[in-house]
C-alpha cells in the first residue's frame, strides 16, 4: 500500500477542497493518504514515511502561499528523492487564453526555482471565483476580471471552475506511476 502525503495553502478554500479530493479518491484506491494544511504541519512530520508527495497552492497576485514555499524549500531535497507533484490552483487555469496559461506556468517555473524543487509531476488546476466571499474592493476587481476573460461575473453566486474529472484522471496516472514497491 502506497502511502501519499498531500500538503496544501489556500486563500479561499478551493484548494482545501482539491487536496480533500485527491485524499479521498487516493483512499478509494486502497492507498493511504494524509492530508495536511501547509499552515499547521506537525513539528515531527516525517516525509520520508512517505512513498509520494503531492503539494497543492493557490496563485494569488503571482505567487503561491507563503507557506508552501516553505514546506517545499525546507524538505526540497527529500522531495526530488521520491515521485511528488505540484498542483497549482488558479483562474488561469480555466483559461483558454495562452497568455493566461503562459503566465501562470512562468509562476510555477518561478516557485520551482525559488525552492530547488524538481516535481515529477506538474498540473495547472482551475480555482473557483468565491465572489460571496470577497470584500467590496476584491469583489468589483475580480468582476472587471471575470468580464474582461468572459468567465462568470454575477457576484451574487460562487463559480467553482475546478475540472474534478481531470483532477481525478491525474490523481489515477499519479498513482499508477508509483514504483511497484509503493503500490
Amino acid at each position: 500500500m502506497a502511502r501519499v502525503l498531500i500538503v496544501y495553502g489556500t486563500t479561499e478554500g478551493q484548494t482545501r477542497k482539491i487536496a480533500q479530493f485527491l485524499g479521498d479518491f487516493i483512499a478509494e484506491k486502497g492507498q493511504e493518504a494524509r492530508v495536511l494544511d501547509s499552515t499547521d504541519l506537525p513539528a515531527d512530520l516525517d516525509i520520508g514515511a512517505y512513498d509520494a508527495v503531492i503539494a497543492a497552492a493557490s496563485l494569488h497576485i503571482g505567487r503561491h502561499q507563503t507557506s508552501i514555499v516553505h514546506f517545499v524549500h525546507d524538505h526540497a531535497a527529500e522531495l526530488n528523492a521520491k515521485p511528488t507533484a505540484f498542483l497549482s490552483v488558479s483562474l488561469c487555469a480555466a483559461s483558454d487564453d495562452p497568455d493566461d496559461l503562459h503566465d501562470a506556468r512562468k509562476c510555477v517555473d518561478r516557485f520551482l526555482a525559488d525552492t530547488g524543487w524538481r516535481p515529477t509531476r506538474i498540473e495547472l488546476v482551475a480555482g473557483a471565483f468565491r465572489y460571496t466571499q470577497y470584500d467590496f474592493f476584491k469583489r468589483w476587481a475580480m468582476k472587471l476580471i471575470a468580464r474582461r476573460k468572459g468567465a462568470p461575473s454575477d457576484t451574487s453566486q460562487d463559480y467553482e471552475l475546478t475540472d474534478w474529472a481531470a483532477l481525478r484522471a491525474f490523481a489515477g496516472t499519479f498513482l499508477d506511476e508509483l514504483p511497484a514497491s509503493a503500490a
